[in-house]
């Protein structure tokens, strides 16, 4: 699916002030990439505006995600599309990339060594995360 692109200023509306409409591919994105997920759980509870800003993006994120069809398994055929238009791997597709197991995946992951999003119950990795990750060897 390719984007169409507007102008900025067709991304602005309102009548009693202006408001900006994130199309919820762009939620995906800045979710991600500009750590919009982080921030907000960082600060919950901050500005309940904001906190209702960042909850409609994730909504928005969610819906977009199931609408490009994202399969909910974690099999080696799982793959997303992401907010660059890359697929999005599963635990046991960046396993077998790196030649390592499913299960040393998840403990990079939970170790904060490889980064994933948790998306309807499964991990997503980026290829790009996956390729910068280089596991741990033990010496033989």
């Amino acid at each position: 699916m390719t984007p169409s692109f507007r102008p900025p200023e067709a991304f602005v509306h309102g009548h009693e002030g202006p408001v900006v409409v994130v199309p919820a591919r762009v939620a995906t994105w800045l979710l991600r990439r500009a750590g919009l997920e982080a921030y907000h759980r960082d600060h919950r509870g901050a500005d309940p505006e904001v906190d209702a800003v960042l909850t409609a993006l994730k909504v928005a994120d969610r819906a977009w995600r199931a609408a490009q069809g994202a399969d909910q398994g974690t099999g080696a055929d799982s793959t997303r599309s992401g907010p660059t238009g890359c697929p999005w791997l599963s635990t046991r597709e960046a396993a077998r990339r790196l030649g390592i197991t499913d299960r040393a995946v998840r403990k990079a992951i939970a170790g904060g060594r490889l980064k994933a999003d948790w998306v309807g119950g499964v991990h997503a990795l980026d290829p790009e995360d996956v390729a910068l990750y280089r596991p741990r060897r033990v010496a033989a």
